[in-house]
């Protein structure tokens, strides 16, 4: 993911084609380790291609997808962990702690 996060910064900031090198000096100068390997992968297989539109087809594949929720099992698995949340709840003390004159004196 670090891969792809420097070389969209590249494209990002005016550069149409990064290099397999300008990924890599973006990822030494932000702390991080590169692996040579993907790099050369990531930029040959966007070699020639809009990052742009790669980015709005992959946004549009995952909006097509739906965000449907998990059936039956779960529903009764959650109740169960609702009771044990509760009790844990209950077991919770205040306690009671002096600041010491942190915001200057009486009020």
């Amino acid at each position: 993911m670090k891969h792809i996060a420097a070389y969209a910064l590249l494209v990002l900031g005016g550069k149409a084609e990064p290099t397999a090198a300008d990924v890599e000096k973006v990822l030494k100068e932000a702390g991080a380790k590169g692996d040579a390997d993907k790099i050369a992968a990531l930029v040959e297989a966007l070699k020639g291609k809009a990052f742009h539109e790669l980015v709005a087809e992959g946004t549009k594949a995952m909006g097509s997808m739906g965000s449907a929720a998990p059936a039956g099992g779960a529903a009764a698995a959650g109740g169960a962990k609702e009771a044990a949340v509760e009790e844990k709840e209950e077991e919770v003390e205040e306690a009671d702690v002096d600041m010491g004159d942190l915001f200057g004196g009486d009020y």
